[in-house]
């Protein structure tokens, strides 16, 4: 046991390596047991994309090439958002019906930075499903475009700044109100408005979630524009739109969960 005068050892207070290899492995467990589940959740999201580049292509013919590159940036980051938001709202979800939510309190690494590893773990997630959804959108359309990894997981990584803040707010709300799914699935659908939003005719609409993202993001993936040829602007306003909806996000969490402890509503479903 360490004395005053001598540094704790590196067993004496909570790894966080072992707290992320924890929270991944056992996200890891969760998909690969029930992979009819897991396989159903991405085949959805692909047979919703290949509904509407068949039915367009029936419809519009080969004027659907004009904005097929738009489409396949825009499925991409809605998995994305999906993934990442709906990993943290459910999540809670599920700790509360397993009746494990109480214990996440009761970590050693305190309730916060538990929520914040499963988010990092989550966003990471994220971006395998979006890339393996990507490579099907590609094979299948024929199509090519500009995936730099040096701007397109930045962009990324911004862009589900203010996602996060979302599901951290909903997340809240399944603290304290428990079902709440039906609302996790509006806002799913939420996020193809604002993936598709006109912020370039509407430029107050930047300051939305996603959407200043989605128009970057679309702009360096169909037209090859690089991360540090964007103006420095757009990408301050990326990133001031992200951290501000992450923070707010976030404080509305807090605020649930004091209200859930204060009326014990932790170890209630």
């Amino acid at each position: 046991m360490p004395t005053a005068e001598e540094p704790p050892g590196p067993t004496d207070s909570p790894s966080i390596r072992a707290l992320v290899s924890v929270v991944a492995r056992k996200r890891y467990l969760l998909l690969v047991r029930y992979p009819v589940n897991t396989a159903s959740q991405f085949l959805t999201v692909f047979a919703f994309f290949l509904a509407i580049f068949f039915a367009g292509s029936a419809v519009a013919g080969a004027s659907l090439t004009d904005s097929i590159d738009g489409i396949i940036v825009g499925f991409f980051l809605w998995t994305l958002a999906t993934v990442a938001y709906s990993g943290l709202a459910w999540n809670v979800t599920r700790e509360a019906q397993w009746g494990t939510l109480e214990r996440l309190f009761m970590s050693p690494h305190g309730f916060g930075r538990v929520m914040g590893v499963k988010t990092s773990v989550n966003v990471a997630e994220s971006f395998l499903w979006a890339a393996g959804m990507l490579v099907l959108m590609l094979a299948t359309t024929g199509r090519r475009l500009a995936v730099d990894p040096l701007t397109v997981v930045p962009l990324g990584l911004l862009t589900l700044g203010s996602v996060v803040g979302i599901g951290f707010v909903f997340a809240g709300l399944a603290l304290v109100y428990k079902r709440v799914e039906n609302v996790f699935q509006l806002v799913q659908f939420g996020f193809i408005g604002l993936i598709g939003a006109p912020v370039e005719a509407v430029p107050a609409l930047r300051a939305l979630p996603l959407s200043h993202g989605s128009y970057l993001t679309r702009r360096a993936m169909a037209d090859g524009v690089r991360l540090w040829a964007f103006p420095a602007w757009e990408l301050a306003l990326l990133a001031v739109t992200s951290v501000l909806y992450l923070l707010a996000g976030y404080a509305v969490f807090v605020l649930a969960q004091r209200r859930a402890r204060r009326e014990g509503l932790l170890g209630q479903y």
